[in-house]
């Protein structure tokens, strides 16, 4: 347990911070399990509008610390070229 003030302090920080954290990463995997099963189902226009939605939310979660930058650009890419393919089929 905690000792001095600074290190009491340090612990409630860290405990809102993981709430937060917590649901900016749960966003993330939701926005991307949506842009997922739109492929998933060939829905080239539904993926679409779930890429939209997902696409700021990962790299908002890369800017915040939540996943690392390159991770995010990775999904990203990765997602929206599997929606370039649903097209071109």
């Amino acid at each position: 347990m905690a000792n001095t003030k600074s290190a009491k302090k340090a612990a409630r920080q860290s405990a809102r911070r993981t709430v937060i954290n917590k649901s900016r990463r749960t966003r993330v995997r939701s926005v991307t399990r949506k842009v997922e099963e739109a492929i998933a189902a060939g829905d080239r226009a539904l993926a679409l509008a779930a890429m939209a939605d997902a696409e700021p939310a990962i790299i908002r979660a890369a800017q915040k610390g939540i996943v690392h930058r390159n991770a995010a650009r990775r999904k990203v890419s990765r997602l929206a070229h599997r929606i370039a393919k649903l097209g071109k089929k």
